[in-house]
């Protein structure tokens, strides 16, 4: 099925992971080519290069660096938030660099004239999980069971190749189980309050949304080893949520996108 471009005013995309195994480069390439924006948000942990010991870098990553790297030639603006992945982009070979420095926040101003505050999200963290003794630690294990599921994967022959594996649907349950409290975003709509803006708008957490739960906007991009999905800016302001799973994506770029509308 053929799919024309989609033109949005901003793209807002996190934790796409690239280089690390779980992370489906294929399907953000996809992505990108069918949705286009004068301004992208790369909302942190865009990169995961830390681990010698456990390259994973394909062609579909460097065409997804090398594309927007192209947009960017075209005009197209790139913030890109630092992660804890990620902290200093600007350290990747350069390949696989993008020409923009890191920031850890930003307040972006939206179409309709509504505030943003948006930033990668891990702050929100206890001390000890945002310590980069712990962030490896995750990836190690999170890499170790990804590899053994695609070893697994032969035993599930009679399954689709996009269905999620009892390894995947752990690996977000338990993810879903230590925010079960949703306390990260309240103290991320906290940080925006007092900033005074309208909403914030993060990564990190892996668990997509878009609501205005706590009295502010919150918005979370999702991640690109589990949700696939970013937020994307229309014209006139509002915010949307897209899913890119290949299945949802074949049949529209937005098919039951959960959005906010409206002025400020």
């Amino acid at each position: 099925m053929i799919r024309s471009v989609r033109q949005h005013r901003a793209l807002f995309l996190s934790d796409l992971h690239l280089g690390a195994l779980g992370s489906r480069a294929d399907l953000i390439l996809s992505f990108l080519q069918h949705n286009h924006a004068g301004t992208y948000f790369l909302v942190g942990d865009i990169l995961d290069l830390w681990q010698p010991l456990l390259p994973h870098w394909t062609d579909e990553a460097q065409q997804v660096v090398d594309h927007l790297a192209e947009r960017q030639k075209a005009g197209a603006v790139i913030h890109y938030l630092r992660g804890n992945h990620d902290p200093d982009p600007m350290l990747a070979p350069g390949q696989k660099r993008l020409a923009v420095v890191a920031v850890d926040q930003v307040i972006y101003h939206a179409g309709d004239q509504r505030r943003y505050l948006v930033l990668h999200g891990d702050i929100a963290d206890a001390r000890v999980v945002r310590s980069h003794v712990m962030t490896r630690l995750g990836s190690r294990i999170d890499h170790i069971l990804r590899r053994l599921d695609r070893g697994l994967s032969v035993l599930r022959r009679g399954t689709t190749a996009e269905a999620r594996s009892t390894i995947e649907a752990l690996l977000a349950g338990v993810n879903a189980l230590l925010y079960r409290g949703r306390q990260h975003e309240r103290r991320l709509v906290d940080m925006a309050r007092q900033r005074g803006v309208h909403g914030v708008i993060c990564g990190h957490f892996h668990i997509a949304g878009l609501h205005e739960d706590h009295g502010l906007i919150y918005a979370n991009c999702g991640d690109w080893l589990d949700s696939m999905t970013a937020l994307a800016e229309d014209h006139d302001g509002s915010l949307r949520m897209l899913s890119w799973r290949p299945v949802a994506a074949a049949i529209s770029a937005d098919a039951g996108a959960q959005g906010l509308e409206g002025a400020a």
